[in-house]
């Protein structure tokens, strides 16, 4: 670092306070450092009322929690290079890995996700979510932007391969997560709209053939679910016509902690996992949902504060991609559990109980944290 640059930024160190120097000494980003934490101390209160307050469910995951948040230290240490420089290897042993998932894969519920590694189990398809855009940025940070025909169908190329051997598992919804996160790369380098337009005519063509030929008996059923559950509701319906009566009895202030009859009761099916934001609903009403949703909105606005503060090509992707795919997640889930999307088995960021994806979204934020503040030390 020069000289005129470090006596600028330890000027701007002094003017802080004790505890905000100390925490970007440590290359982490205080506001969005804080914003996690309530959010997942938010998400261990739920959870103990959504698992019928089974204090081993939330000890599990406050251990997957802390798992997260030292990886999210880890990469926060990083320099941005030192993950460009890793992408393309991290692609192909991740790319490697989901291979070994559909040879020796765990099958759970009908679908062959997971690797035992004995110690512990877990989805390469959610470390892929991450990845993807990863390998993407690096891709297109050394290219003149927006970038070029050939270099565009070969990112594509470069997406489709993860996109596809996760849909064969078969998971839907994280294909799709993958999907989108890397669109948010080639959307933010630069893709024009006529090829968007282009993109979605050709969609709109295939929509058929997919889902004749592409969607399975159980997708094309949350498909008809979601336009009438009603028509099932002791069947495929149930899910989403308890969520909705769950979100709907909370009201404006809620039944209060615990106090959630649709959950209580045992009438919300997958009420820790997928649906937990029902839960919240019915306990903490519209009131709390809103509050729940700035929190999150601050999360992402903080995010896309940091992409766009981003020195170099590959950090403005990365972490504009990051940013925008945990909005997908919130969306979705949301969406869901509120009628106005199919199910696809998408969890509320950091607040339903699961293990890799919680690692994976903290994993992210890591990355998120070492952009800013390597920038920060080396900007004049």
């Amino acid at each position: 670092m020069k000289a005129s640059n470090r006596s600028s930024f330890q000027s701007s160190q002094r003017e802080m306070p004790l505890l905000q120097q100390w925490i970007q000494q440590l290359h982490l980003d205080f506001p969005l450092l804080v914003a996690l934490f309530i959010l997942a101390l938010t998400g261990l209160i739920v959870l103990y009322s959504a698992s019928g307050q089974d204090v081993i469910e939330v000890q599990k995951q406050s251990m997957r929690l802390g798992v997260g948040f030292v990886i999210m230290f880890f990469l926060a240490q990083l320099a941005p290079q030192t993950l460009q420089r890793w992408s393309l290897p991290l692609f192909i042993l991740t790319i490697i890995l989901l291979i070994l998932v559909l040879i020796v894969g765990v099958q759970v519920k009908g679908a062959q996700r997971w690797l035992d590694l004995y110690l512990f189990r877990f989805q390469p398809s959610e470390i892929m979510k991450l990845i993807a855009p990863m390998a993407l940025a690096w891709f297109l940070a050394e290219t003149a932007l927006p970038p070029r025909f050939f270099r565009l169908m070969a990112s594509l190329v470069l997406l489709a391969i993860p996109v596809v051997l996760v849909a064969v598992e078969p998971d839907l919804g994280t294909s799709l997560l993958i999907a989108s996160s890397g669109f948010f790369v080639l959307f933010l380098a630069g893709l024009r709209w006529r090829i968007l337009a282009g993109a979605s005519i050709l969609l709109a063509i295939m929509a058929w053939p997919i889902w004749e030929y592409v969607l399975r008996d159980y997708q094309r059923t949350r498909v008809l679910t979601f336009l009438n559950p009603e028509n099932d509701p002791l069947g495929a319906g149930y899910h989403i016509i308890q969520s909705k009566i769950a979100i709907g009895s909370g009201g404006l202030f809620g039944k209060g902690w615990l106090n959630g009859t649709q959950s209580q009761l045992d009438f919300l099916p997958e009420r820790h996992t997928d649906f937990i934001f029902a839960v919240f609903s019915e306990e903490f009403g519209m009131l709390g949902g809103i509050m729940l949703l700035i929190l999150y909105l601050f999360i992402i606005l903080r995010g896309m504060f940091i992409a766009a503060e981003a020195k170099d090509t590959f950090s403005r992707l990365l972490a504009g991609s990051i940013s925008l795919t945990f909005f997908v997640y919130i969306f979705v889930n949301i969406g869901m559990v509120s009628g106005l999307l199919p199910v696809v088995g998408v969890p509320l960021p950091l607040i339903s109980y699961g293990g890799t994806s919680i690692v994976t979204l903290l994993a992210g934020f890591g990355i998120l944290m070492s952009i800013h503040t390597h920038k920060k030390m080396l900007s004049p």
